[in-house]
């Protein structure tokens, strides 16, 4: 047996450390390289559904077991209650199916519609152009998930904290911002911008939206896929203790994730964290831009100052210090995930936006199929295990790009939908947006995950097999 690989990570954010606590369970050697001092996320909420429930499994046991005890409870929140009327369903209701709400009529593994099974809320969507109370409003319609678990969500900085915590001392390079990778010799080598240099057998970018690693796998800045695009819509977003948010809208509003639907625009609430005296209401307000393009022109940020003027003409209220332009891969996706000895995960990969609340989601997911294929290949080696990357970055690819990319398209397509842009969409169509949203949202959380790995892994052994007879 050859000597095992040594990978390159790029980017400690949640999909790196996510994939270093992955690779270390599986005994697989690796750097993890940092372009910030120190490690560093946006201090917002970050939503996982079941699908990532299950990915979090197989990445790690311990992992899975972190969340659970740190997420937001992943059942009806609150205190039972998940409307505000004389409506109102309880925890036990919609647990056995009672009331609104649970139903098969979304199909495909999700919950809705009338007369079902057991489900877990995952939020109401409301009529943002109402003028009835915010206490008082009915949900135009709901929609549920029908899994053991639902959708729970962490405060993202605070998430990447305890992720940290599980990546083993020595692990992590900070301060290391890539200038480019060489791939030509028997090594891969990647420069940085502090003028040093790094060796690994293999490198997988998990460094965002703003990926250098992708660059620097499609040939250049000016090729498809180097970079993301604007999406046409921008958004604010804070974060809001929950003790003020219920004082403002009551408490069953705010302990439910909900969704306010209108024209153009639509804005997103949803509890972070565990109820108690730290937890927070996740605000973010979406807009659809009237320009096509976004104003800044710096590639290392996209946001732009916010003033109270900017959020009181869009959405006649102030408190957000930043506008943030919404970036994706939708107009020029990736025409592959690898390209040699090179290989982006996640956001590099994937780059969506956040309407179907699933983007991290398939991060998890991603690095659950990963690792499972990179610990296939190093418990069996026969050659050299260069090729054998080759062989598993091609297995990746092929399990991963089309499902990878289905959620970029149709996250795009959710924002056009909570914003009545689309035909057969606004308040005399509610039944069938909901219809919509829920089979969308079966795609995204339905999936037989451990049956992927498994189908991911015969394909691996059959490269490996014809790499051999080669």
């Amino acid at each position: 047996m050859t000597k095992p690989p040594h990978l390159a990570l790029i980017g400690a954010g949640i999909t790196g450390t996510t994939l270093s606590i992955a690779l270390t369970r599986c005994g697989i050697s690796h750097t993890l390289y940092e372009q910030s001092p120190h490690a560093t996320e946006l201090g917002a909420g970050l939503g996982f559904g079941p699908n990532a429930a299950r990915a979090m499994k197989i990445i790690d046991r311990e992992l899975s077991e972190v969340f659970e005890r740190v997420c937001t409870p992943r059942d009806l929140r609150g205190a039972g209650v998940t409307t505000t009327s004389s409506t109102t369903t309880t925890t036990k209701d919609c647990e056995e199916g009672n009331g609104t709400g649970d139903g098969e009529k979304g199909g495909k593994g999700e919950g809705g519609g009338e007369d079902g099974k057991k489900g877990k809320l995952w939020i109401e969507f409301l009529d943002g152009t109402s003028d009835v109370d915010v206490r008082e409003l009915e949900p135009a319609f709901r929609v549920f998930a029908r899994y053991p678990v639902g959708h729970g969500a962490v405060h993202r900085a605070r998430w990447l904290e305890v992720l940290m915590r599980m990546v083993p001392e020595g692990v992590v390079k900070f301060g290391k911002r890539l200038e480019g990778i060489d791939q030509s010799g028997e090594k891969v080598v990647l420069r940085f911008e502090d003028g040093t240099k790094a060796e690994a057998d293999a490198v997988v970018g998990c460094d965002g939206v703003k990926s250098k690693v992708r660059e620097v796998l499609v040939g250049g800045g000016g090729m498809q896929g180097a970079k993301c695009g604007y999406s046409g819509k921008y958004a604010y977003r804070c974060m809001i203790p929950m003790q003020r948010a219920v004082e403002e809208i009551g408490r069953a509003r705010a302990s439910v994730s909900s969704l306010w639907m209108g024209h153009g625009r639509h804005i997103l609430t949803f509890p972070v964290g565990r109820p108690g005296p730290d937890q927070l209401l996740n605000l973010v307000a979406f807009v659809t831009d009237s320009n096509e393009s976004w104003p800044s022109q710096d590639a290392r940020g996209f946001t732009l100052p916010a003033t109270r003027e900017d959020a009181l003409h869009d959405f006649e209220q102030g408190g957000f210090s930043k506008t943030w332009g919404l970036f994706d891969l939708a107009n020029d996706p990736l025409p592959s995930f690898y390209s040699g000895r090179i290989l982006v995960i996640g956001d590099a990969a994937h780059a969506s936006t956040p309407h179907h609340g699933s983007g991290a989601g398939f991060c998890m997911e991603d690095v659950a199929v990963l690792s499972c294929l990179l610990e296939e290949q190093t418990q069996d080696v026969n050659g050299d295990p260069t090729n054998g990357l080759e062989a598993v970055f091609a297995a990746f690819d092929a399990s991963r790009r089309e499902r990878d990319q289905w959620l970029v398209q149709s996250s795009r397509r959710a924002a056009d939908l909570y914003e009545w842009r689309l035909p057969n969409t606004g308040k005399e169509y509610f039944e069938d947006m909901r219809k919509d949203i829920e089979e969308r949202q079966a795609v995204c959380w339905g999936v037989d995950l451990d049956k992927v790995v498994l189908e991911a892994k015969a394909d691996l052994r059959r490269r490996r097999g014809a790499e051999m007879k080669g």
